[in-house]
Formats: structure tokens, sequence, C-alpha cells
């Protein structure tokens, strides 16, 4: 059995976290634009100023967030099972051994689409052992869908 620490984590593709800092953006200047018009037909400008000032704090406080929640996810492929890593404030650790897995998909909403990123999910009998992976290049996610799906068929097979 391989060991965790002398594995190397792998992390999720970095236009993953374009893709969230974009998400950020386009709220948060919908946002103030709202803030900014609905204040100046009130006449109040200063109010408009004060309201886009607290969007303007909240989209840095949400990019921290997003930049330390993408560098907390990974996941490493050893011998027996997989692991995967999140969680900035909480932090977990799923190990999913592939004997365990019933069957591993791949999903990508529009917006992932959109960003060229896919999610592989594996699903276990255990509802709360399910784990996902998200941010993957789509060629990495069919790679890593089809070794696990053959790594659970030959351990489920006793092989």
């Amino acid at each position: 059995m391989t060991s965790t620490r002398s594995t190397e984590w792998k992390p999720l593709s970095r236009t993953l976290m374009k893709m969230r800092l974009t998400e950020i953006a386009v709220v948060g200047a919908v946002l103030a634009v709202t803030a900014v018009a609905a204040a100046g037909s009130a006449g109040k400008p200063v109010a408009g100023a004060i309201a886009a000032g607290a969007v303007a704090l909240c989209g840095v406080a949400a990019w921290w967030f997003v930049r330390n929640r993408f560098r907390a996810w990974g996941y490493v492929e050893r011998d027996e099972d997989l692991e995967v890593r999140r969680g900035v404030m909480v932090q977990r650790l799923s190990v999913v051994p592939y004997g365990r897995m019933q069957f591993v998909e791949i999903t990508a909403g529009p917006v992932e689409r959109l960003f060229g990123l896919a999610t592989v999910r594996l699903h276990t009998a255990a509802a709360a052992s399910d784990a996902r992976i998200p941010g993957l290049d789509p060629d990495e996610a069919a790679r890593l869908r089809d070794r696990l799906a053959a790594l659970g068929e030959a351990k489920a097979a006793g092989l």
C-alpha cells in the first residue's frame, strides 16, 4: 500500500479558479450597478457609493475564500484507494476504496462547459462516502473515470 506522504497530491485545474473569480466578478458587478442605480434613483448618491464599496469589500473576501478553497482541493490515486481532500475551515479527507465504488460519472454544468471543465463523481453504497473532484480538464476527467472504473471492477472481482 502506498503512503500518502510519499505520493504527490494532484491539484485541480487553474481554470476552475478563473471560473470562480469570473462568477464573483459578474455577481459583484451586477450588485454594484444595482446598488448605485437604486441609491441614485432615491436621490442618495453617497449611499450608492457606500453600497458599491461594500460590494467591492465582499468581492475581495470572496476572492480570498475561493483562492484558499481552490488550494485546499486535491486528490491522490493510491494502490488500493483514492483520497480526496478539501475544505478551508473544516478540512475533510475522503478515502474511497476502489472495490467499494459502484459507479463513476463525469458531470459538467453550463458554466463548467463554457470554461472547458468537468467534475468526476464517485458513488459508493454508502451515500456519506461519495466523493467528487471538480475542476478537471475533460481529458483528465475521462482518464480518471476510466482508470477508477477499471480498478473498481478489478478490486470488486478480487483480482
